[in-house]
């Protein structure tokens, strides 16, 4: 799971516990102005491929947390619980989209589209 925070025009993820270490990860800083969409869709998380995984942690059913590789997209993901799921679609940034898990989809994905430029 991942805690979402706004801090000087930049979203912060911090990647909580020891998802920490299944994502190699800590916590990534997007800027907000990269941000192309944000959005909860457990449905996403619900299934066994997620792509190829370098580096990070698949156990399917339980946890997918990393980098990995689909469809020509770098992906980052950090999920236990497909129903907590929000995605975030980037341009210009390392990876393309953030595959995460939060602790209120809704409340998230409403705080930063409200901080998204228009």
């Amino acid at each position: 799971m991942v805690d979402l925070s706004i801090s000087g025009g930049n979203l912060v993820l911090n990647v909580r516990g020891a998802d920490k270490l299944w994502a190699l990860k800590s916590s990534l800083e997007i800027p907000l102005a990269h941000i192309v969409e944000i959005k909860s869709d457990p449905a996403a998380a619900r299934g066994w491929w997620h792509g190829i995984r370098m580096p990070g942690t698949n156990i399917p059913g339980v946890l997918t947390a990393g980098t990995f590789y689909q469809s020509g997209k770098r992906v980052f993901w950090d999920v236990h619980h497909p129903e907590n799921t929000v995605i975030i679609a980037l341009k210009d940034e390392r990876y393309n989209e953030l595959i995460v898990e939060v602790a209120d989809p809704k409340a998230s994905v409403e705080m930063v589209k409200a901080l998204l430029p228009q």
